[in-house]
């Protein structure tokens, strides 16, 4: 029997392996998640560790404890100009999306394994959700980053679409439980509580917690605690009111992170690290849950249900849900693949267990062999697919390091890092000759891993790294100063973003006469620019349009302002300009 300083130090020992996994995983191109999820199956009853664990309830309230931790930072860490871009996709596959992959996969689980329909159609809802915690993991730890319009769906997507899982999870076990008491309205009743209670605790809950933590004054340490414990208030006393908890601790989120809120780098900080330690610990309680014994009875229904889910559910469900909103088929075909499964299913899973129902165990086995399956298959081949379809967008930045920074009086302030490259037109420059604004201050150059006193700044070199101190407001004025001097593209960089620059005011007829294009009259009279906002929905940074064997890339926008265009040639031959 394990006594107390034998549980603390077995906790110790699987965090720490769990945050060494952190560093090493990366390299080998393992999703992360899955380690967790491992290393409990290891020190589970079946593992060499030997440890016999079975407490549903506990499970489900440590997964429920997790989601709401990791739903919260979510929100923190979600730009508002992001979840603007996506949130009618977000919406449409967190709504439709989750209950046509529920019907799809439901229905043939019920063939499969000759359920009933509602059995079924549990183990759809139970797998129905993408995974929070799954998807923000992997897509933070891409060293490219992802055309915007992709990765904020994806981001809003799976912090939006919990609810909706548990509400089909939840009419369904009620139903199974008393089949002719539970009629459609009580549903409908239901699925309106959840969402419409979920986004008004969450945006009033949100407004309120950030007026608390203006007027309160606290120690610096006790600011991150008290938006911790707004958060859990706001996901209790939601679901308390019969409302979707999930729903509004990630809108309460999302409103402390983009408002003016005291303290708010060291809430951002303080949440990243909490958020980890739910992920870890999370999952590697519900790998201890887990019995390899168990799983290899239902391992080969459940990769079949695994399969349909992926290759027939997920890519229905995204290409109805996203119908409406014109995404290229490419990024239709990549959200459809990066439909991670991850806790939110296992902890799902425990619901029947807990009401009691017959073939809850077969549930909870099914729903971790499709999480399992999810995260080798599609968590493995997340970058390969991405970059197959062209949709990292290669990271231009010379930015290399930011840091909120909370001074006295003032907020949104950041100390931000830029290395100069090779080639840099500002190397040999010294700090007077750049053209910062007043309100920016050099506060530190490194050369060679020392910290260079100011009388020695002198003149910059290849290599430097300058950090300064800025608003928010400033960073993108200060990221074109650095950004002009960094070095020419690399040659799939060109690649991607096009061979040639064209100016977005330049009159479409004349080009289409150099190139040998066909346009339409209509667009004949139309600047690049103009012909792009014209044919392109919501435009983001490296979205391309086919003209002939020739591509336009989008390769700066602000404001929703086409600032550079490239063009990309043919790869078989170079352009013929007509005279």
């Amino acid at each position: 029997m394990l006594i107390a300083p034998d549980l603390i130090l077995l906790a110790g020992l699987l965090l720490a392996m769990s945050i060494l996994a952190t560093v090493i995983t990366p390299r080998l191109g393992v999703p992360l998640l899955l380690v967790f999820l491992v290393i409990g199956m290891l020190a589970g009853v079946d593992g060499p560790g030997g440890i016999p664990f079975s407490d549903y309830g506990l499970a489900n309230l440590a997964g429920m404890l997790g989601l709401a931790v990791i739903l919260f930072d979510g929100g923190l860490r979600t730009s508002a100009v992001n979840f603007k871009t996506a949130i009618w996709p977000s919406v449409s596959l967190a709504t439709v999306g989750v209950l046509l992959t529920a019907a799809i996969t439901g229905a043939f689980a019920a063939w499969l394994l000759d359920l009933t329909w509602a059995e079924g159609l549990l183990i759809g809802a139970i797998v129905g959700s993408t995974d929070a915690a799954a998807v923000f993991a992997l897509l933070s730890t891409r060293a490219m980053s992802l055309n915007t319009r992709v990765s904020s769906t994806l981001e809003t997507e799976s912090g939006t679409n919990d609810p909706m899982a548990v509400f089909l999870t939840l009419a369904v076990i009620g139903y199974l439980g008393s089949p002719n008491d539970y009629t459609l309205v009580d549903s409908l009743i239901f699925l309106v509580q959840q969402m419409g209670v979920g986004t008004l605790m969450g945006l009033t809950g949100g407004i309120a917690l950030a007026s608390t933590l203006n007027r309160l004054d606290l120690n610096d340490s006790l600011y991150p605690l008290m938006a911790l414990a707004g958060g859990l208030l706001i996901f209790g006393l939601t679901d308390r009111l019969s409302g979707s908890g999930f729903l509004a601790v990630y809108l309460a989120g999302l409103w402390v992170g983009n408002h003016r809120v005291h303290a708010l780098p060291n809430i951002r900080r303080f949440h990243d690290g909490v958020a980890w330690l739910a992920q870890i610990g999370m999952f590697v309680l519900l790998g201890l849950l887990a019995s390899p014994s168990e799983l290899v009875k239902v391992a080969v229904p459940g990769l079949l249900i695994a399969l349909v889910l992926m290759l027939l559910a997920r890519p229905v469900s995204v290409t109805i849900g996203l119908l409406p909103f014109r995404f290229p088929w490419r990024e239709q075909v990549f959200v459809s693949w990066v439909g991670l499964r991850g806790s939110v299913p296992i902890v799902l899973a425990t619901f029947p267990l807990i009401a009691g129902l017959d073939n809850a165990e077969l549930f909870f086995n099914l729903a971790f062999i499709i999480v399992l399956v999810s995260l080798v298959v599609q968590g493995w081949t997340l970058a390969p697919i991405a970059q197959f379809l062209g949709l990292y967008v290669p990271n231009q930045t010379a930015r290399t390091h930011r840091v909120d920074i909370d001074l006295p009086g003032t907020r949104d302030h950041e100390i931000v890092s830029y290395r100069l490259p090779k080639h840099s037109a500002l190397a040999g420059q010294t700090i007077r000759d750049i053209e910062l604004p007043d309100t920016i201050r050099i506060v530190a150059i490194t050369r060679g891993n020392k910290l260079l006193a100011s009388r020695n700044w002198g003149r910059l070199r290849e290599a430097d790294n300058v950090a300064l101190l800025c608003d928010r407001s400033e960073l993108e004025a200060l990221d074109k100063i650095f950004e002009a001097s960094a070095k020419p593209l690399k040659k799939e960089e060109q690649r991607f973003f096009g061979e040639f620059g064209l100016q977005p005011d330049a009159p479409m007829d004349q080009l289409a006469m150099i190139y040998g294009w066909t346009v339409s009259p209509h667009a004949a009279k139309l600047t690049v620019a103009e012909f792009l906002h014209s044919s392109l929905p919501n435009p983001v940074i490296g979205d391309r349009l086919r003209l002939g064997d020739m591509e336009l890339v989008i390769r700066e926008l602000k404001d929703d302002t086409i600032g550079a265009v490239g063009l990309r040639l043919p790869k078989t031959r170079p352009p013929s300009p007509r005279p």
